[in-house]
C-alpha cells in the first residue's frame, strides 16, 4: 500500500508551536522564554508508524530577568516517540559548557546548567532517536518543552512543541502550510545576544510558526 506525501518534497510539511506567554506580577520571578532556532528531520515527514526518526532541534534559551533561567527551576522535555535516546548539548557563547544523556519519553536539565548572566548566548541543541508510534492520530508530537517551578509545576507561558504529520491508513500523509511564519507584534526579537528582555510591562504573546528548518537570524 502507497501513501501520498511520502516523499522528501514534503520537508517543509513541520509544525513547530510556539507559545511564550510571561506574567508580570510584583515580587514574582521572571520567565525565561525559549525559542526553537532550527529543526532537522531524518527520515523527513510525513512520518510513518514504525520508522525510526532522527531529530535534532536547537533551542535558544532567552532571558526575562537577572539570569538566563532559573536556577531552582527544571527544563522538562517530553516526546511521543518510544523507545526515545537523548543527547543534550548545551552551549554557552557557542563553546560547550555540558552534555546530557537520557533515555525513555522525558529527560530533564538543571535550571543551574542553563543559569549564566544575561550578557551570554545559551543555546540547547538536542538529538533524538526513536521509533514513530502508530495510531490514527494525524500528528506525533516529536518534542515538547517545558519549564518547571520549584514545585515541579509547569510555568505559564513556558511551553513549546514540535510536531510532525503521520502517516495513517485511512487518512494518509497531512500537511500543513509550507514556509508560514506567523509572528505578532509583541513576539520575541531575535538578539545576538541574550540582553534584558523586555524590562517591565511585558505583554503576554503567542507565535506559531509553521515550517521546517526555521531559523532565528543572528547578527
Amino acid at each position: 500500500m502507497s501513501f501520498p506525501g511520502r516523499s522528501p518534497a514534503c520537508a517543509g510539511t513541520v509544525t513547530i508551536l510556539f507559545l511564550a506567554a510571561v506574567m508580570l506580577l510584583i515580587g514574582s520571578p521572571a520567565v525565561a522564554a525559549l525559542v526553537i532556532t532550527n529543526v532537522s528531520f531524518s527520515p523527513v515527514p510525513p512520518l510513518m508508524g514504525g520508522d525510526e526518526q532522527h531529530a535534532v532541534m536547537a533551542i535558544a534559551v532567552i532571558p526575562a530577568g537577572a539570569t538566563t533561567f532559573s536556577r531552582t527551576h527544571t527544563l522538562q522535555m517530553q516526546t511521543s516517540l518510544t523507545n526515545a535516546r537523548w543527547s543534550i548539548q548545551i552551549m554557552v557563547d557557542d563553546i560547550p559548557a555540558a552534555q546530557q544523556p537520557a533515555s525513555g519519553t522525558s529527560a530533564f536539565v538543571n535550571g543551574y546548567l542553563l543559569s549564566y548572566p544575561t550578557t551570554s548566548d545559551v543555546l540547547l541543541t538536542v538529538a533524538l532517536d526513536g521509533t514513530v508510534p502508530s495510531g490514527t492520530n494525524p500528528n506525533v508530537t516529536i518534542l515538547q518543552v517545558t519549564e518547571l517551578d520549584t514545585s515541579n509545576q509547569p510555568v505559564p507561558g513556558s511551553s513549546l512543541m514540535v510536531i510532525a504529520p503521520l502517516i495513517t491508513p485511512l487518512h494518509g500523509a497531512v500537511a500543513t502550510p509550507q514556509g508560514t511564519v506567523a509572528i505578532p507584534a509583541a513576539a520575541i526579537p531575535a538578539p545576538t545576544r541574550a540582553g534584558p528582555f523586555l524590562a517591565d510591562g511585558l505583554v503576554a504573546s503567542g507565535a506559531a510558526i509553521a515550517g521546517y528548518g526555521y531559523t532565528r537570524s543572528r547578527r
